[in-house]
């Protein structure tokens, strides 16, 4: 496995109780863990393999208001602002930038799609441009393709997977925050149905407080307590180039790939909406639910067997909580990139752009997307465990909004005034039969 991320040094000693215990050491994970500390309580994050190591890593580093769900808009909104704070208060370059976005297409239906997001965006006031034909070629230099429109945000921006989540996690311990690596979260601790504490590989950490932000193992973690959680992790393939001049400072979306320009020059290649899925007994449990999403995404979506039916979030694994878990055998989720994708990938950058010819693929890399039917997020209380708070599903977005994301979780554990409306993203709506609508923009 190629090392994905920055390191941090961890800390040492586990502590035997305090206010928060966050299970899961992702961007968001780690920005919930921060809020916490920053009101003053004391929290210990576990992490099961290292900082920031899946899919928080292996993101495009997109951070972005424009094409989101609209339930989501305040807290990419919110995110943007606290990325900029976050970058001064680490005094570590995090790759925050603020350098716009831009998709382009040769479709009208694409088109439509955006004049429609664009409506329902003006009562948040984002600054969002519908681009002409001509707009959109300007707006991506050296491209030879018939583009019809576009649309572009200039305060829309980027940031560095690799760097974000060890800078913040440092950050964190510097206000306080107990980050321990290699520390799985085996399950909970309950005292009369109520979480009164956290049985990690190393010993119980007693707290009243738990916020399970732990991305594509939520599921699985939640089973083991009688709690359901519809989700679906897609692989997806991801990979950087060598440096190359032009195209764009920021990031680019077209109907074939994704660009965002890097803090070493060169490009992170997205590869847009394709996606592996593998067949495995958590996954069966769930394919009523996700039947629409693969069904509106099949003709970029690669169905195969492989050891997900054994190892891994959609495994159907059983363990007792002195017993090593499934989280402990598989430190980090790496999951293998679609060769074959890369070099398609390749192929189309070039043919939009010439001049690009000769550009190659430096490293490329697998992720693993923790999905939910409806594309958005659950921040929220778990009712049949009362002290428990979920942050999971991400759906691809949980970098970009991370930060507020991050907030939103401390907030509802701690009692406080939440950052945004938690409403959309409460739990019951993928077990009650709520949900109505396919997903949303993404």
């Amino acid at each position: 496995m190629p090392l994905m991320v920055d390191r941090i040094t961890p800390t040492e000693d586990m502590p035997a109780q305090v206010d928060v215990v966050v299970i899961g050491g992702g961007i968001v994970g780690v920005c919930a863990a921060l809020y916490a500390a920053k009101r003053g309580r004391t929290v210990a994050l576990v992490e099961k393999g290292l900082v920031g190591a899946e899919q928080s890593s292996r993101n495009w580093g997109w951070v972005r208001q424009q094409n989101r769900d609209v339930s989501e808009i305040p807290m990419a909104t919110h995110s943007l602002r606290m990325w900029e704070e976050l970058q001064t208060e680490t005094n570590e370059d995090l790759g925050f930038r603020r350098t716009g976005l831009v998709y382009v297409t040769r479709s009208q239906a694409d088109v439509a799609t955006w004049e429609n997001w664009a409506k329902l965006a003006k009562p948040f006031d984002i600054d969002t441009r519908m681009l002409t034909a001509e707009q959109a070629r300007e707006h991506s230099p050296g491209s030879v393709l018939p583009w019809v429109g576009g649309v572009y945000s200039p305060t829309d921006g980027r940031a560095e997977p690799r760097l974000a989540c060890p800078a913040l996690a440092r950050l964190a311990m510097r206000m306080g925050v107990s980050v321990l690596e290699n520390c799985a979260a085996r399950g909970l601790d309950l005292t009369g149905g109520r979480v009164s504490g956290v049985v990690t590989e190393r010993g119980l950490i007693r707290t009243g407080s738990v916020i399970a932000a732990n991305g594509a193992w939520a599921s699985m973690f939640l089973h083991h307590h009688g709690v359901s959680l519809p989700q679906a992790t897609i692989r997806a393939t991801t990979f950087r180039t060598t440096a190359v001049p032009g195209v764009t400072e920021g990031g680019l979306s077209t109907p074939e790939f994704t660009l965002r320009r890097r803090l070493d020059g060169g490009f992170t290649v997205g590869l847009s909406g394709r996606g592996r899925y593998e067949v495995a007994p958590r996954g069966m449990r769930y394919a009523r639910e996700f039947w629409p999403l693969f069904k509106s995404r099949w003709d970029k979506m690669l169905l195969r067997a492989g050891t997900s039916f054994f190892n891994g979030p959609e495994a159907w694994s059983r363990w007792t909580d002195d017993q090593v878990s499934p989280f402990e055998k598989l430190r980090i989720l790496d999951t293998a990139p679609e060769a074959s994708w890369v070099d398609k990938a390749l192929e189309e950058i070039v043919t939009a752009y010439p001049s690009l010819k000769g550009i190659k693929a430096a490293e490329s890399w697998g992720g693993a997307i923790d999905w939910t039917p409806d594309g958005l997020p659950v921040i929220a209380p778990i009712a049949a465990l009362p002290g428990l708070v979920l942050a999971a599903g991400f759906s691809g977005h949980g970098f970009g909004t991370g930060p507020a994301s991050g907030h939103l979780a401390a907030d509802l554990a701690l009692g406080d005034a939440p950052i945004v409306d938690p409403y959309p993203f409460r739990h019951e709506r993928l077990i009650d039969g709520s949900v109505a609508k396919a997903p949303g923009m993404i």
